[in-house]
Order: C-alpha cells, then sequence, then structure tokens
C-alpha cells in the first residue's frame, strides 16, 4: 500500500495483514488461482472472501473423513483480525485452520471481493 504523507507516496506494509503457512489441497490453490485470474484479485482476498462468510453463518458442516490427501504447504497474508477469529472458530468447532479455509471456498462472495489494485492503493493522511 501507499501513504500520501505531505505531498509524497511512501510505499509501506499493510501492517493489519499476517503472514500464515498452513497446508491446504493443491486442488483447491488451483481452483482459487483460476478464479483470481477470472475475478482479478488474489486467492487469498478470495479465502478471506469465503472465511468471512462462514463466520457470518456460524456453522460448519464437515466430515473429518473426506479431508483431501493432496495438501501441499500454503503461506500467504491474511487480515489478523480475521485470521484470529477462524482460529478460534476452528478451535471450537474442534477443527483445524486448513480444513476451516478449505471448507470456506464454498461461501466465497464474488460481488464484493478486493480487486488485486487493493494492494496498491494510496492512503491520505
Amino acid at each position: 500500500m501507499w501513504k500520501l504523507i505531505n505531498g509524497r507516496l511512501i510505499q509501506t506494509a499493510d501492517a493489519s495483514r499476517v503472514k500464515f503457512r498452513t497446508n491446504v489441497s493443491k486442488s483447491i490453490i488451483d481452483q482459487l488461482n483460476t478464479m483470481a485470474i477470472q475475478y482479478d484479485t488474489y486467492p487469498n482476498y478470495l479465502l478471506e472472501s469465503g472465511l468471512q462468510g462462514v463466520l457470518k453463518q456460524g456453522i460448519v458442516q464437515f466430515d473429518k473423513n473426506s479431508r483431501p490427501k493432496d495438501r501441499v504447504q500454503y503461506k500467504t497474508t491474511y487480515d489478523q483480525e480475521l485470521l484470529l477469529e477462524v482460529k478460534d472458530f476452528a478451535k471450537e468447532h474442534k477443527l483445524s485452520v486448513n480444513d476451516v479455509l478449505e471448507y470456506s471456498i464454498h461461501f466465497i462472495d464474488f460481488n464484493s471481493l478486493k480487486k488485486r489494485s487493493n494492494k496498491h492503493r494510496i492512503e491520505r493522511f
């Protein structure tokens, strides 16, 4: 993100975002990458939208026996508050964060996605 301070543009990292590493199904990552291109966004923005939908719904219908066998390490950034809520939600429902992430792809709201340009926004101070 860029900040406009005293008429000068200064590039800064978004302090509300944190890095997070987990294991996610390779086929889901491929799906997210395809959707990200189609909707001019990033895979982690898609996941965030889905996670917000899951949290809003408040329930999870997840069968632990149906966990994917093709999980690979996936590193990206998330909104810090959202990630904390997801961790609490997963713990409350006796699931792992990876399970909630994979489940969340069914709840992506394609009408309110952040676009790729959000990363390069200018905030005025």
